[in-house]
């Protein structure tokens, strides 16, 4: 089984950063499957190019994100994505923002589902950021769920998402 992690978001986006941030740690580690762990800091359009050039390649996806959602700081939430897409008018307007070059898990999610790239199995882990400000670091409410922001990719990614 071949499963892509992917780390979506900015660099230097304080808390926003989680996804990016976390690819090096996610590098380190030994896994069971075959997995290409990349950071997404590129816009949704590229990654339908990209993975447009390997159909078929990943049976499961997993997108790590720091979304500001209004839940609890430092809450950590994972499930799987269902694959529903609001209207064509909003399609629309996410592919523009995406053209231009916008970073952001929904119009990731939205726009390769769209285009029919992603793989049957793909999941979500997100963080609820405390500090979404520019700069380097992370708050520290958000510095200490970094393991099990880790030890959540890396379970659902070798084990799949029970719900």
């Amino acid at each position: 089984m071949a499963v892509l992690i992917g780390g979506v978001g900015y660099q230097n986006m304080r808390d926003l950063s989680v996804g990016p941030d976390v690819v090096p740690a996610l590098s380190s580690l030994d896994w069971t499957v075959e997995t290409e762990i990349v950071h997404l800091h590129f816009g949704p359009v590229h990654v339908v190019q990209w993975l447009e050039e390997r159909p078929g390649h990943f049976e499961r996806m997993v997108f790590v994100a720091s979304v500001a959602r209004g839940r609890q700081p430092g809450g950590v939430y994972c499930y799987r994505w269902p694959g529903n897409l609001p209207g064509a008018e909003e399609i629309q307007q996410r592919i523009g923002e995406a053209v231009m070059g916008v970073i952001d898990l929904d119009n990731l999610l939205i726009v390769t589902q769209h285009f029919g790239v992603l793989a049957a199995d793909v999941i979500v882990v997100e963080v609820e950021p405390e500090d979404t400000g520019w700069g380097v670091g992370r708050s520290p409410r958000i510095e200490a769920v970094l393991g099990e922001v880790i030890g959540t990719v890396q379970r659902v990614a070798t084990e799949g998402f029970d719900g």
